[in-house]
């Protein structure tokens, strides 16, 4: 089938969906529409792999496509949008991971993948040998993968390229750390969520969203922490006018 006919659909692992491909200078490129740019880049998202007809689709969900920024800028992103619960490192992604163990140098870390991550003591702003971080089993890392591949057990580290943390590192102690599906992370980590944006104006609150599904809360109270966890949790399936509905009622007590 036709990408571009399917975005919308449910598609299911096995399918191929096929790509309109437009000879290029090099004749290898593939294009979206006649109106893409002559280097328009095709990124392919969570649940679909290359293959030589197109997209192989690799989970079962619905396929969705976004178009390139700035226009003519490039071909734009194909993925499947799934409500999965099971998490796969990829390279880049920030996550809030539990520290198990301590082993040299190293830091085990409980990300909810397949396997743990390792963490090094030094992948810390301003850690050197002497100024070691103080991390402790338990503790929770907000970090990010800079090796995630299925060969490979995946690394983590708290610094941005430039040695900065970039508010990665060790999350404050109290607070509330929780699981919801991968769809519902994806839907709150999106520019200007409508949920963040209802929920910030209830009460003042502290905020961790990790790629891997757990979301870590804090607000003034114990009561004030729950009530934001159970509006979270219960958004998976809430409608808008429900969820709308919901604060309306909370914001009059």
């Amino acid at each position: 089938a036709a990408a571009e006919a399917c975005v919308g659909q449910v598609v299911l692992p096995g399918d191929v969906l096929l790509l309109p491909a437009h000879p290029d200078e090099d004749g290898e490129r593939l294009r979206l529409g006649t109106a893409a740019a002559p280097r328009g880049r095709l990124l392919c998202g969570p649940g679909l792999r290359r293959c030589a007809a197109g997209l192989l689709v690799t989970k079962c969900g619905l396929l969705r496509h976004r178009q390139a920024g700035g226009g003519a800028a490039g071909g734009g992103a194909y993925w499947v949008d799934s409500q999965q619960k099971r998490y796969v490192p990829v390279k880049g992604d920030h996550v809030i991971g539990i520290v198990t163990a301590k082993a040299g140098d190293v830091f085990k870390l409980d990300v909810g993948g397949s396997e743990q991550a390792s963490l090094s003591y030094l992948a810390f702003e301003g850690a050197t040998k002497r100024n070691r971080p103080n991390v402790q089993v338990g503790d929770l890392i907000y970090g990010q993968f800079l090796v995630a591949n299925k060969d490979m057990e995946p690394e983590m580290v708290c610094i941005d390229s430039s040695g900065r943390s970039s508010g990665m590192g060790i999350i404050g102690q109290d607070g509330f750390l929780f699981k919801v599906s991968l769809g519902l992370i994806r839907k709150l980590l999106a520019p200007k969520c409508e949920i963040i944006q209802e929920l910030s104006q209830l009460y003042p609150f502290e905020l961790v969203l990790g790629m891997n599904g757990r979301i870590w809360v804090k607000a003034k109270t114990v009561q004030q922490t729950l009530i934001i966890v159970n509006i979270l949790e219960a958004c998976e399936y809430m409608t808008a006018v429900q969820r709308k509905q919901a604060l309306a009622k909370l914001s009059g007590n």
